[in-house]
């Protein structure tokens, strides 16, 4: 496999790094119902490949309809980025009641706290050993990276931007999941929110005049 260049696909960088003094917040999802939209989005990081170097996105998903709500792309573990998504989100979904996330360094920063806490989220975080406490958005990876990345295998930032903004697309719109008995996220998120699904102009500051719409674009990248 060396001489012909060949390699497996198994993960490599670990994109959940941990700050000893950082606050962390207890688990709020144990037990609980999840019977509505935007009651509890979950959020995660991964890292995408490119020849010049690995790229990391981060992803919010309602966990109730299985909508991708919002997204960024960064070259560093930054937390401006999942700062971003989750603005993003809030812009075009409005609010979740609970946010969870792992435990890195991103989430348990004092600026992740301020942006849940200006919003009346509350802070919900996986403990260690947890696997499944974050499995929506981790089967979301799965799905990208198995039916969206690794058969077009983007060689330039704007060939990934570009991959991303149609595979979530057709995530969102065309693609049918057994868990929402053949439906899609979408289609599940319009019978419970037949009004609000989409897109909430919730802030004064983001007036829905073209040229906002035509600027907001850009929060997907």
């Amino acid at each position: 496999m060396g001489e012909l260049g060949l390699k497996a696909i198994y993960p490599q960088p670990k994109t959940t790094l941990r700050d000893g003094q950082s606050k962390t917040c207890p688990y709020l999802l144990a037990g609980l119902t999840i019977e509505r939209p935007h009651q509890v989005w979950q959020v995660d990081i991964t890292y995408l490949r490119l020849p010049g170097g690995f790229v990391y996105l981060t992803a919010l998903i309602d966990v109730y309809s299985r909508v991708v709500v919002g997204w960024r792309l960064s070259t560093s573990l930054s937390k401006e980025a999942c700062l971003e998504a989750l603005e993003d989100g809030i812009w075009r979904y409005g609010c979740p009641e609970i946010i969870n996330s792992d435990q890195g360094v991103q989430f348990t920063s004092e600026d992740w706290e301020k942006l849940c806490q200006l919003n009346d989220i509350k802070i919900s975080m996986s403990h260690k050993g947890g696997s499944t406490d974050n499995a929506h958005i981790e089967r979301f990876w799965r799905t990208l990276k198995y039916e969206g990345f690794y058969l077009n295998f983007p060689q330039t930032m704007g060939e990934l931007k570009a991959m991303l903004t149609q595979f979530i697309a057709w995530y969102n719109e065309e693609r049918l999941h057994s868990s929402l008995a053949y439906k899609t996220p979408m289609e599940v998120l319009k019978m419970a929110q037949p009004l609000t699904y989409g897109y909430v102009d919730n802030s004064r500051e983001f007036p829905t005049s073209p040229q906002v719409q035509q600027q907001s674009d850009c929060f997907r990248f």
